[in-house]
């Protein structure tokens, strides 16, 4: 990871990407309930909070290791919600 601005770009990037796939699975499929793409979005919106919240943690004694460690839980989370996504 190059930078913390770039680390905060990815989850940016990666969980906005993630609710406008939701949108367009909700344009796509009218006549579908909404409920559970919903649900994902409102995940993804509460995993951003607490990463960029992690983020932004101060006092942290070995930085490398707690950045590759968001980095992780980034990928982690992107990957559980992009399953919930293709069972849509």
């Amino acid at each position: 990871m190059a930078s913390v601005k770039n680390l905060k770009k990815d989850i940016n990037y990666v969980l906005g990407d993630i609710i406008e796939e939701c949108y367009a699975w909700e344009l796509m499929n009218p006549t579908e309930d909404k409920k559970k793409s919903e649900a994902i979005i409102d995940e993804a919106i509460v995993t951003f909070d607490a990463l960029i919240d992690k983020v932004h943690t101060k006092n942290v004694e070995n930085k490398k290791a707690h950045f590759k460690g968001l980095q992780a839980d980034l990928i982690t989370a992107a990957n559980g919600l992009l399953e919930k996504v293709n069972k849509l």
